[in-house]
């Protein structure tokens, strides 16, 4: 009767409605039918429903408007870029510049040029009006602003990504510098575009609406169209310049086809494991070490409960072996506990209905079945017979 007792155990309970499929994924839902009436897979069907449209529409994915084709296409300059400035035959202006905290370069005996947000082009065209509206030269001088070095910038991200804030990129260390770069003059990198900055703060959720991620820039709001980036087509990943804000709308249901890696994916999850089929003191016993926390983007739940020895063992005593994953709603901050009875899970045709996604930040814990629970319960109980008699 004690061992009855203390192997007996109750199910999760969840504030959100979880056990129907009605949560952030319906993969977390319970088992509905017998393994003898497998269905058709339907967490996809059941996860669409809860859909916004696409703010984006029909647009071609990796599009902009005009406006902002115009604005954002290209390299654009921020504050911190240094810039090699050479006019024609005057070595009073020739040297290098650095865009000052305002967003501006100053030349000897000129106003303050405008720079941040503009491409060297435009600075060039504006150098060439500011020398003859100063009458240093009647015709216009040849010209060249080139990029030495960029900087990091810093811009807000906020919206359907799994770290809202604001986020520093571009940075590059000493160590890594590439001299024979700068000394060609010139300056290039991926480093301050668009897909960085969301894979800093976390990387795009399975909600997010990637068809109209917003850009808001001098009182301007621009809307890009991301998709290009899961269907294999060319994306203008634009440039940042600081002080830019992005937020990513969200469609206010878990999308399937985001949780492959991309460039504005997390760069993968990690994860929080406990293996107790037979308590440890220390991770390193159960062979939890770091490398098996580390998961990438698109891990399931068998995938991890198999990477964290859960599965496995005599069948007479672990047939009935469970795991619980500990996860949250990234759109309510709701959590939800979903347990699972691993063998049953891994013998069902339809596995990959209830076989959830993992997020980053889900806790993974293993139990052992009722045979090993009870037979740990009469081990337990026999050395308290024995510390007993020997009293």
């Amino acid at each position: 009767m004690a061992a009855a007792g203390c192997a007996s155990y109750d199910r999760p309970d969840n504030l959100a409605p979880v056990a129907e499929g009605l949560d952030y994924q319906a993969q977390w839902r319970s088992p509905e039918v017998s393994r003898s009436n497998a269905q058709y897979l339907r967490s996809p069907a059941i996860n669409a429903q809860a859909c916004r449209a696409p703010l984006g529409g029909g647009e071609g994915s990796g599009k902009f408007g005009g406006l902002a084709a115009a604005a954002l296409r290209g390299e654009r300059l921020t504050r911190g870029d240094l810039l090699d400035i050479r006019v024609e035959q005057d070595e009073t202006f020739n040297g290098s510049y650095e865009v000052s905290r305002d967003g501006t370069i100053r030349l000897p005996f000129l106003d303050a040029i405008r720079a941040q947000g503009r491409t060297v082009d435009e600075i060039e065209a504006e150098l060439d009006s500011a020398l003859r509206a100063e009458q240093f030269y009647d015709d216009s001088p040849r010209i060249s602003v080139r990029i030495l070095d960029l900087a990091p910038v810093s811009v807000g991200v906020s919206g359907a990504v799994f770290e809202p804030h604001q986020v520093g990129i571009g940075g590059v260390s000493a160590d890594q510098r590439d001299s024979v770069r700068i000394t060609a003059m010139g300056a290039s990198t991926e480093a301050r575009n668009l897909s960085a900055a969301l894979r800093a703060a976390g990387g795009v959720r399975p909600d997010a609406d990637i068809s109209a991620v917003e850009l808001r820039r001098g009182g301007q709001l621009y809307k890009l169209d991301m998709r290009g980036v899961f269907e294999g087509s060319n994306v203008v990943d634009v440039m940042l310049i600081t002080g830019d804000e992005i937020r990513v709308p969200s469609r206010q249901c878990f999308q399937e086809d985001l949780m492959r890696p991309s460039p504005i994916s997390p760069p993968g999850v990690s994860l929080f494991l406990s293996n107790l089929t037979q308590p440890a003191s220390g991770n390193a016993e159960s062979a939890v070490g770091r490398e098996v926390r580390e998961v990438p983007w698109g891990t399931r739940y068998l995938q991890a409960v198999v990477d964290t020895n859960c599965v496995g063992g005599p069948r007479a005593t672990s047939a009935d072996r469970s795991a619980v994953l500990f996860s949250r709603n990234p759109v309510t901050g709701v959590s939800a506990v979903i347990e699972r009875n691993i063998e049953d899970l891994l013998r069902r045709a339809d596995r990959d209905d209830y076989d959830p996604y993992l997020l980053p930040g889900d806790a993974i814990a293993c139990y052992d079945s009722t045979v090993t629970n009870i037979t740990e319960v009469a081990r337990l109980l026999g050395i308290i017979g024995v510390v007993s008699f020997l009293r």
